[in-house]
């Protein structure tokens, strides 16, 4: 029997819209993808954004819609919120926000806070990958760990979010390489994968000596002018240091031995399992993708539990 469309799953960020329809069975039954993010659609108008993409794969006018990211800030369509951490992951359906004065069942899916002085944290976008990691969790205590412009890692016990810490390790990458004295290192690099024999050990090193952080980043312009580092080895060699940091502060206070969900995919998903392999940690890869769609279906599924509302 052909799944009949039950909802729209919707990951809403600052500058992209990506949109499922999603079967009775969870199957994918259409899919819309734009540049129309949260800083567009306040200019042209959310519903008018959400209506086109929802025309565009053939979704019933009553058919529900469930949302998670940027859509939800302050600058966004509603504001959804934030819940406070410890927080169970079910938490996170039952605190979504409707979108007032709409006919058709809107909800926006909240994101979580960490309201301490000396560790103050948020997030928006990545409770719904958590979601989405729910059954490779099980009940067992666990690292997720969320690369990106803004790496998030994440200590779930029996599926409750203990607590969590963002790393900035994409965007001082982003600003080192183009507004440092670094930039004229890299200039014309060629690309590196994580099996890159520089990566590797300026991972190693950067791990194991946290604390020599800047001294190690200048020593990538001296060793350009004194021993000639070719661009792609510095580069290497700076991405490999900043995911090393990373590491050194997300697994300081955890558990010895806790397992790591990596959520990632395309070239940050190559370079974090490279990382955990060279340092021995345990960990299972999720597609990023995967676990929004999977985050927005499990919230769907615990919002609408049975076929009403949801446009059959």
């Amino acid at each position: 029997m052909k799944s009949r469309p039950r909802y729209a799953a919707v990951d809403w960020g600052t500058t992209s819209f990506r949109l499922w329809l999603i079967g009775d069975d969870g199957a994918i039954l259409g899919e819309s993808r734009s540049r129309e993010g949260m800083t567009t659609a306040r200019e042209t108008g959310f519903s008018a954004v959400l209506d086109k993409h929802l025309a565009e794969v053939g979704a019933a006018v009553d058919a529900p819609v469930i949302m998670c990211g940027m859509v939800g800030a302050k600058q966004g369509w509603v504001e959804a919120g934030y819940i406070d951490v410890p927080a169970r992951l079910s938490d996170i359906s039952s605190k979504a926000v409707s979108v007032p004065g709409i006919s058709r069942d809107i909800r926006i899916l909240p994101g979580l806070a960490q309201r301490d002085i000396n560790a103050a944290d948020v997030m928006r976008g990545e409770e719904t990958q958590l979601l989405g990691c729910a059954e490779s969790m099980k009940n067992s205590d666990c690292l997720i760990a969320m690369p990106g412009t803004h790496s998030k890692w994440v200590r779930v016990v029996r599926h409750e979010v203990l607590g969590f810490s963002t790393f900035m390790t994409g965007e001082l990458f982003d600003v080192i390489t183009k507004q440092s004295i670094l930039q004229h290192a890299v200039k014309d690099a060629a690309g590196f994968d994580g099996g890159h024999p520089a990566f590797l050990s300026a991972l190693h090193i950067a791990h194991k000596e946290p604390e020599l952080a800047t001294n190690r980043l200048f020593s990538i312009r001296a060793r350009g002018l004194l021993f000639s580092l070719s661009p792609t080895d510095a580069e290497a060699t700076l991405s490999g240091m900043m995911i090393g940091l990373e590491l050194a502060g997300a697994l300081k206070s955890a558990p010895k031995d806790t397992p790591v969900i990596l959520v990632a995919s395309g070239k940050l998903r190559g370079l974090y399992e490279a990382a955990f392999h060279r340092l021995g940690l345990k960990s299972t890869t999720i597609d990023a993708d995967e676990a929004v769609r999977r985050g927005l279906s499990q919230a769907a599924r615990e919002i609408w539990p049975s076929d009403e509302g949801s446009g059959n």
